[in-house]
């Protein structure tokens, strides 16, 4: 479970506007995050940070965007819980089929051709001697 947010989403989006804005600008762009981040009353790692994401997913700065890694996590995610169940399936068989050789080893003894073989095997013992 995520975090909850210290920063409401406008505030997010006009902070990281503002700055971005501000940097585009040569002679405003030293210090422009900082500046900002004060304004605003935030650390500006915090900002610089939004700043950098916004820029990947705007195709600005190279990395992963926002939608990727959220699918990314998505496919991470049900790839978990696919490998348990996969698990669970096959423990589960693992459980039966032995369950399964153990009752066909009991129905076997009880079966007449089964019994009819032992008898021979009892009696040709019995005849080699």
């Amino acid at each position: 479970m995520a975090a909850p947010r210290k920063y409401p989403d406008e505030l997010r989006e006009r902070a990281t506007r503002m700055a971005v804005e501000l940097r585009a600008d040569p002679a405003t762009k030293p210090g422009a995050i900082k500046r900002v981040a004060d304004q605003l009353g935030m650390h500006p790692e915090t900002l610089r940070n939004w700043v950098r994401q916004a820029e990947i997913d705007g195709g600005v700065r190279p990395g992963t965007t926002t939608s990727d890694a959220q699918r990314l996590a998505e496919l991470e995610r049900e790839v978990r819980e696919l490998r348990r169940a996969n698990h669970i399936l096959k423990t589960a068989s693992a459980f039966f089929a032995a369950d399964l050789r153990r009752a066909e080893g009991s129905r076997r003894a009880d079966r007449p051709e089964q019994l009819l073989r032992r008898q021979d095997q009892t009696t040709v013992g019995t005849r080699d001697s």
